[in-house]
This record gives structure tokens, sequence and C-alpha cells, in this order.
């Protein structure tokens, strides 16, 4: 009886992240996806601790370690996340990406200890999945997480392509070993797996820079996915299974997008092979950047009939959601048809700029993808950029040379005028200068972006 209640429980837990999965496919359903997703996992534990019997039908002991650990995660999880500002987003998830396949480590970890001779190989490739997948993520997690921080610098040495691919090569030779049981102590074998796998984790994400990390990002969470996914098998536990299926299967989807949106391929990604150079100017794209004033600025907004805008890192940095909010109701109120224009790896993670506008109640129908706001730019007034820099770069479209070259970017340049909102001339994330800032049609509008919007929103209500 108790078993059959506990796979009802299973089976609500993974109803309820399918469901949460979907919902978070809308800004306006993502909150109450997050919560049925966390009433589902909810449900799942509970089940686990009341119901769960081991092989000789024995409940769960060391409830007090179990409880101890739960109420510690649960105090460390919520006040990092209630205390993490929105452009630290990016290392927060990092770092709980990390532990998840931290966990999902250790678990096959556990497992490979207790075993005791006899199990089939298809058992040992599970535990030795886990283990090495878990162990990449983990290690990758905690570089991005250096990286996204400040902490750490992009990493290059020579060979460093070559070392790339053979220890993965080497990790698949020694898996295979193990799992045909060469005549080498498995433990030793399978510690040295390990070790090499965190290896693998550090090396692919060190020389991976600039606009790139957001790939990364969305490829360590899927390992975890699958991580925690053999993890499920192990256990036989329906939705660890799911949620790690889900997961993995999701990011996976999401990696190749961010790829498609970066014109980089997915090997590149895994042998670390881009985001770590820089490209020289096109002859004739350097020169005199021009300014405009926030009265001249604000002349032209509120007069103009269609304004575009383009959130980047600078409004994040700024706090200044709200306040572009404000601005955008106050142009719509004059009968300005305001839209923003949506790069898909704007920011430092996937999906960045749409959770900072959703945070503000930024309508969803205003918001335009990057085809489509490609098609607008041409019937545009005004184009105003707060913040963003590589994704408007057109060194993407005509410089060879460039690290970001043949990247999909939003063209803005087609507009009758671009107002850009930048604390000074300094490179982007990329670390590449940007043509377009020297192009006749481009202003450069220089402070933070939220005072320069509250300075911009009052000169407009006294026109």
């Amino acid at each position: 009886m108790e078993t059959s209640i506990l796979s009802v429980c299973y089976l609500i837990g993974s109803v309820c992240f399918i469901i949460g999965l979907k919902m978070l496919s809308h800004p306006e359903t993502a909150r109450r996806g997050n919560q049925v997703s966390a009433t589902g996992m909810g449900i799942s534990i509970l089940g686990t601790l009341l119901l769960y019997r081991t092989d000789n039908g024995q409940h769960l002991h060391n409830y007090g370690w179990i409880a101890g650990s739960l109420v510690i995660g649960a105090v460390v999880g919520t006040r990092a996340a209630r205390r993490v500002k929105m452009t630290a987003m990016p290392e927060l998830v990092s770092i709980f990406n990390g532990m998840g396949g931290l966990c999902a480590a250790l678990i096959s970890t556990l497992e490979f200890g207790r075993l005791a001779g006899g199990e089939t190989v298809l058992h040992l490739l599970i535990i030795l999945a886990g283990a090495l997948i878990g162990s990449i993520s983990f290690a990758g997690s905690m570089i991005a997480y250096g990286k996204l921080s400040g902490k750490m610098k992009d990493l290059t040495f020579p060979g460093q392509q070559v070392t790339n691919l053979v220890v993965p090569a080497l990790i698949l030779l020694l898996s295979v070993g193990l799992l045909c049981g060469i005549s080498v102590t498995p433990a030793i074998l399978f510690y040295i797996l390990l070790a090499l796998s965190l290896c693998y984790g550090v090396l692919f994400v060190l020389p991976i820079g600039g606009a790139d990390m957001p790939v990364v990002i969305s490829l360590l969470n899927s390992l975890t996915g699958v991580a925690t996914a053999f993890g499920g098998f192990l256990y036989n536990n329906q939705v660890m299974l799911t949620g790690g299926i889900l997961v993995g299967s999701a990011c996976a989807i999401l990696t190749l997008l961010m790829c498609k949106a970066m014109n980089r391929s997915l090997k590149n990604v895994l042998i670390g092979s881009f985001g770590g150079t820089k490209a020289a100017a096109l002859p004739g794209t350097q020169g005199t950047y021009k300014e405009v004033s926030i009265s001249d600025a604000a002349m032209v907004l509120g007069y103009a009939h269609k304004v575009m805008i383009v959130p980047g890192y600078g409004l994040a940095v700024a706090q200044a959601q709200h306040t572009c909010h404000e601005l955008e109701k106050l142009l719509s109120d004059k009968g300005v048809e305001v839209k923003y224009a949506i790069h898909p790896v704007a920011g430092r993670m996937p999906g960045h700029m749409n959770v900072l506008l959703a945070e503000a109640n930024v309508s969803y129908d205003d918001l335009l993808e990057t085809e489509q706001s490609n098609e607008q730019f041409p019937t545009t007034d005004v184009v105003l950029i707060l913040g963003a820099n590589d994704v408007v770069n057109p060194a993407a479209e005509n410089d060879p040379s460039s690290p970001i070259y043949g990247m999909p970017i939003l063209e803005v340049g087609k507009a009758k005028m671009v107002i850009v909102n930048k604390r000074s001339m300094r490179p982007g994330y990329a670390g590449i200068d940007n043509q377009l800032f020297f192009q006749p049609n481009t202003s450069m509008l220089f402070g933070d972006a939220k005072g320069v919007l509250q300075q911009l929103i009052n000169q407009i209500k006294a026109l």
C-alpha cells in the first residue's frame, strides 16, 4: 500500500514538473510555473521520507541528518535567491547547477562503493555515467561562476584544443576498460576517471569568454539534468528520472538554439575554440563619435512615431527595468508606438532580458525576437539602446576577423536614428570595439541607465 501511494506521489511530482516547465514558456505564467514545480518536488520529498522502503522492507533512517540537510539547504538557498541582484543571477544559476552536478556525482560514487560484485554492465554503466557527467558539470559550473563574477579571467595555453579532445577521449577509453573489467583495481580506475572528469570540466570552460557564456551555462545545465536522470535509474525513482530528463532535454535544445543564435557549433563549445580573440577594426569604421544631450534625445523620442528599445546588460547593472517601463508607458500615452527588441543572448544567460523586463511587468506582446525586430527597424524612427553592445555590433556581419562574425545581430543601423546609452566607450563582453558607435545615424548618450532614463522621462513630461 505504501509503495503504491509513493508511486502516486512521484507521478504527481512528475506531472507538476511537466506543467511547470510548460508554464515557464510565458512570462505571465512563469512565476506560477515555478510554484507548481516546487509543489511537485515538495510532495515527492515528503512521500520519500514517509513511505520509501529499502529492499529489505525498512524505512529510511538517519532522519536527523536528513532534516538538518534540508533545513540548511532551504535557508541558504532562500537567502541567496532573495538577496541576489538581477545582474548576478547567472552566477547564482551556475552555483545551483554545480551543486546539482556534485550531488549526482556523489550519489554515483556512493553506489559504486556499495557494489558487491556480479552487477550487470548496464548497472555499472549507469553509475559511471552519473559520476562522470556530474563531475564535469560541477567543475565547469564553478569555473563559469568565477568567470561570470569577474573572479577569473579567460585562460588559454598552447595545445589547448588538442588537450580538450584528448582528455575526453582518455575518459572514454578508461571507462570502456572499467566496464570490460581490465586487470586494474576498479576503485583506483574509478577515482582516476573522476579526477579526469573534474579536470575536463575546468579545461573546457576556462578558455570560453566573450559573448559565448550563455551557451556554456545552458550546456552545463543539460549535463546536470542528464546526471540526475542516471540517479533516478539507480534508485528506480520516477520523479528524479522525469526531472532529469526534462532538464537535460530542455537545456540541450536551448543549447543548440543558443549556438545557432551565436553562429557557433557545439563542437567549438566543447573544445573551447572560441571567445578568446579580438578583432581588428575594419578600415574606416573607427572615427569620431557624436554625443546627444538629454533634451535633444527627449525631443526626438517624444515626437517620434515608432521607437524600439534594445535592453542589454547595462540596463540590468543599473536596475533600470522599472524606469524603462515608465518611459515606455509615457511614450505610449503620447501616441508613440514602442516595442522592445530582444536578442536571445543579451545579458549573461539565456532569457536574461526577458526575465528582467517581466519583473517590471512589461507586456510580453511588446517583446520582439531578433527576426521580428529586424523587420521593424527600417520603419523605426528611433532605436534606444540601453547597455547592449555585442548583439548590435555590425562586425558580426562585415568583419571576418571578429570573434562574433556570423552571429545574428539586431540590425539597429537600419533605423533613422540610433541613440546608445552607455557609461563609457569601453568594449562589451566580447572585448571588441563596436562599429555602430561611429556610424552617421548613431549618437551616444553617456551615463547610468537609470539616471538617464529618469532624466528623459522628466524632459518628455515637460514637452
